[in-house]
């Protein structure tokens, strides 16, 4: 299960230049990236994820529980 205090304590560390942490941690690997080399879409995207960031955690919890009840399911 994904934490979400801990998802914007990533979120933060763009104040330290590394930006995206938080997208690469809820699953969102490849955008995660994108935001570290442009520097969080040069700030905007940053700060429309710190709006975005409860539903990326909702997401990543749910497909979370989804494939543990499919891998239960194929038992």
């Amino acid at each position: 299960m994904k934490s979400g205090p801990a998802t914007f304590i990533l979120w933060l560390l763009c104040l330290v230049g590394l930006c995206g942490i938080h997208r690469i941690y809820v699953g969102r690997f490849w955008t995660g990236l994108l935001w570290l080399f442009t520097f969080g879409l040069l700030g905007i995207g940053q700060i429309i994820d710190l709006f975005l960031l409860p539903s990326m955690v909702r997401q990543a919890n749910l497909e979370r529980r989804v494939d543990v009840m499919e891998a239960a399911r194929v038992r």
